[in-house]
C-alpha cells in the first residue's frame, strides 16, 4: 500500500540532530540557571536579606518566596515568546529566551549585599527572578514547538521527549 497525498506530511529539516541537540542543550542551560537558585539559597539568604531578624529562618524563607515569585512569570513568558516565536520564528525566540536568562543569572550574580544597598538588594532579586520565570515560562513553550516540528513524521513523539529529558538533565 502506498501513501497517497493525504497522508504525506512536510518534509523534516534538513538538519533534524543538529536542532534537537541546540534546542535540548538551550533549555539544559535554562533549567540549570532556574534551579541553581534553590541550591544557593541559603548563601543568598545570607547576603540580600537583612539579618537584625530574631529568626535566622526568616531570610531563607524570603529567598524562597523570591524563588516562587518566578512562577507567576512563566504563564506570561509562554505567551509573549509565544508570540514572538509566531512573529520571528521559534530560533529568534529561543535565542531570546537564553540570553534572557544569562542576563537575570548574571543579575542575580551581581546583586549587592543588604549591608552595601539596604532594601535595594531584595528589589534587584525579585527583578531578576521576575526576568527568569518570563525566560523558563517562553524556553519551554518554544523549545516544545521547535523540537516538533524539527522532527520528520513518525519521529515527533522522540523529539518532544528530548524537552522532558533535557529539563531533567538541566536540574
Amino acid at each position: 500500500m502506498g501513501v497517497t497525498e493525504t497522508q504525506t506530511a512536510s518534509p523534516p529539516t534538513k538538519r533534524p540532530v543538529r536542532q534537537l541537540l541546540a534546542a535540548s542543550v538551550g533549555n539544559a542551560v535554562e533549567w540549570y540557571d532556574w534551579y541553581a537558585y534553590t541550591f544557593l539559597a541559603t548563601y543568598i539568604a545570607a547576603q540580600v536579606f537583612p539579618k537584625s531578624a530574631d529568626n535566622s529562618l526568616v531570610p531563607l524563607l524570603s529567598t524562597f518566596a523570591v524563588f516562587a515569585v518566578g512562577f507567576f512569570m512563566r504563564p506570561v513568558g509562554g505567551l509573549l515568546m509565544g508570540a514572538v516565536a509566531d512573529r520571528h520564528g521559534r530560533r529568534t525566540a529561543l535565542t531570546v529566551t537564553i540570553l534572557l536568562m544569562g542576563g537575570s543569572s548574571l543579575l542575580v550574580g551581581l546583586t549587592p549585599t543588604y549591608a552595601a544597598v539596604g532594601v535595594l538588594a531584595p528589589v534587584i532579586l525579585v527583578l531578576a527572578r521576575l526576568l527568569q520565570g518570563l525566560s523558563v515560562g517562553g524556553e519551554f513553550a518554544a523549545s516544545t514547538t521547535f523540537l516538533v516540528e524539527s522532527a520528520g513524521p513518525g519521529r515527533r513523539g522522540l523529539f518532544s521527549s528530548f524537552q522532558y529529558v533535557s529539563t531533567t538533565v538541566g536540574q
